[in-house]
């Protein structure tokens, strides 16, 4: 007799509070999608609604990012009936483990979280109380993380370097309840790609919402040119011979050309081509990728229905997995029917 084996499980949130950019999509959305279609592996992706509650208080920014974030995903080819994709709201087993979690979690765990560190520093600095300005969602969202994770027993999850701490506290917490309960999590791992493209904004810096120097995902035509002719760029003139990797313009067009494509601009470049037509190649390359997906994501964007029907399904899809999980970790704490 042969049996099924288990898939690796990995699992992906997106914050609700923000438009997607190009950074996003190069950095996050891309490769997620792609490797969401491995045979050998179970993706996870959702959407942090809750997550966005402990910093964003504008209600409408957490619904219409919501919908642009999921609008984008399946525009840009998620398969959400390969995958799972849900809303974290809704799926109400998530913040019921948040409370079991909690309830073995120590406070000097939560104390060492660096979001939670560097607000008291900030408050310290400027001489006001340590606790100014901190709510109980900044202190314990690190619990809520780690069930979202350990909700689905998730053995990856793709992080950057700064976000290693939330998987180490995740297994720390996961540690703290199988030692009192049994073995009933999977410890998560970090999965960190140093690989994942990190593209540099308008002003070379990192491109970032709290730098203001993002391009937006699905500009229409005529603004993504315009935002791609405010790239910075130096004083080199036309017949100059430019560094490729010196340049914001280039390590964006790397990003999304392909591997003659680098050669041949890098050839340009050593040709003293103008910063102009890089910029205009750079255009071209990434409205050509964008084509289909931006006409995609318009009627997506136009049909709200549409995204509530795709992540209602995938919330009942979770919700059943959920139930049958949190049924055994309430036997697991005590809470039983008295019949039992």
């Amino acid at each position: 007799m042969t049996t099924t084996p288990i898939k690796r499980r990995v699992l992906t949130g997106i914050t609700t509070t923000g438009t997607p950019h190009l950074g996003n999509y190069v950095g996050a959305i891309k490769p997620a999608i792609q490797a969401s279609t491995s045979e050998e592996v179970e993706s996870f992706y959702f959407l942090a609604d809750y997550h966005a509650l402990v910093k964003c208080f504008e209600p409408e920014r957490v619904q219409q990012s919501t919908l642009e974030i999921a609008a984008t995903w399946i525009a840009l080819g998620l398969d959400a009936e390969r995958c799972w994709f849900y809303r974290q709201s809704d799926v109400p087993q998530i913040p019921e483990l948040t409370w079991l979690l909690t309830c073995v979690t120590a406070k000097g765990l939560m104390n060492r979280a660096h979001a939670y560190k560097a607000q008291v520093a900030d408050n310290e600095s400027a001489g006001e109380d340590e606790d100014l300005g901190i709510s109980m969602g900044l202190f314990s969202y690190p619990v809520l993380m780690a069930a979202d994770i350990l909700m689905f027993n998730a053995h990856q999850v793709p992080v950057g370097r700064d976000q290693i701490q939330h998987l180490e506290m995740a297994r720390d917490i996961a540690g703290r309840f199988n030692h009192r309960y049994g073995e009933l999590f999977v410890l998560p791992e970090a999965q960190i790609d140093d690989h994942v493209a990190t593209l540099p904004g308008t002003d070379g810096r990192k491109m970032s919402k709290s730098y203001d120097n993002t391009i937006p995902l699905w500009l229409p035509e005529k603004k993504l040119r315009k935002a791609i002719m405010r790239i910075k760029t130096n004083s080199q003139e036309p017949g100059e011979p430019k560094d490729p990797d010196q340049a914001s313009v280039y390590a964006i067009y790397a990003a999304f050309a392909t591997e003659s494509q680098r050669s041949e601009m890098r050839q340009a470049f050593a040709d003293g081509i103008s910063w102009g037509e890089v910029k205009q190649q750079l255009f071209e390359l990434i409205n050509a990728e964008l084509l289909e997906p931006r006409d995609r994501y318009q009627e997506l964007i136009s049909n709200p229905q549409q995204l509530e029907t795709i992540l209602q399904n995938g919330a009942e899809r979770a919700r059943a997995d959920a139930a049958r999980f949190i049924a055994a970790l309430r036997n697991a704490v005590g809470i039983r029917p008295l019949s039992d």
